[in-house]
């Protein structure tokens, strides 16, 4: 599907927008239908090779070698996520992509991890406004390994050759060659990679 500027705009700016708009809605279903696709694929060497061809289709950009098992979930069919090579996802990804994510490298995902960039306002007025969300981006840099059932929240940014452990809610910035792990996710150690 083919991108829309002017939503690229409005989604990419981090200002508060009206998420209800009908139009910003219409294109966010477009979006998802791809993702249905790939979600419906058999495990077979046919459905291998289309879920290869969808990948290409729904992402912003995906490098080389890229693999994800379905099922994947996203607000706006992956579109708004920029991916490079030898990407490994595992089952139950969910890329709140209403702003950008951009993932880097040899970047591993465990399964049932969620990816969200939407910051709602927490005064319950301005939630019900025509002012409801703004998106900051989430960023993985190369060679990072993201184990099973994390949480990634907006604006996070996680530093090259890093470790987020199991069960991990990560909300601020991560160093490079680092583990962390926890709700809320901490430094637990550096790594000596070389």
């Amino acid at each position: 599907m083919k991108r829309n500027d002017a939503f690229d705009k409005l989604l990419f700016s981090e200002e508060y927008y009206d998420c209800n708009d009908k139009n910003i809605i219409n294109y966010q279903l477009k979006c998802i239908n791809v993702v249905n696709k790939f979600n419906k694929t058999k495990a077979s060497p046919s459905g291998l090779k289309k879920r290869s061809k969808l990948l290409n289709e729904m992402f912003g950009s995906i490098g080389k070698n890229a693999y994800i098992e379905p099922p994947i979930h996203s607000n706006y069919g992956c579109k708004n996520c920029f991916i490079g090579d030898n990407f490994y996802a595992n089952f139950n990804l969910a890329l709140v992509d209403d702003g950008k994510i951009i993932i880097g490298n040899n970047v591993l995902i465990g399964p049932n991890c969620t990816l969200a960039t939407p910051v709602h306002p927490m005064d319950v007025s301005e939630r019900l406004s025509n002012k409801n969300q703004k998106n900051l981006p989430i960023i993985i840099e190369d060679n990072v390994w993201i184990a099973s059932n994390v949480v990634i929240l907006p604006g996070v940014k996680i530093g090259k050759n890093s470790v987020i452990g199991a069960g991990s809610v990560v909300t601020k910035d991560v160093l490079e060659d680092s583990f962390y792990c926890g709700n809320p996710a901490s430094l637990r150690k550096r790594l000596n990679n070389k």
